[in-house]
């Protein structure tokens, strides 16, 4: 006789594995931006010739 399903579980498995999948994605955003200082420094030029 085969298993019953476990929903509430594997949406959980599913859920989680989402939530891992979007912070390493931030992570690795986070970590891309503070790599290069170049595009800092373009972001920040906008508002200086406006004073």
């Amino acid at each position: 006789m085969a298993m019953k399903p476990n929903y509430r579980y594997e949406r959980s498995q599913r859920d989680k594995a989402k939530a891992e999948k979007k912070e390493a994605k931030l992570a690795a955003k986070a970590a891309k931006g503070k790599d290069s200082p170049a595009e800092q420094e373009e972001s920040q030029e906008p508002e200086t010739k406006r004073e």
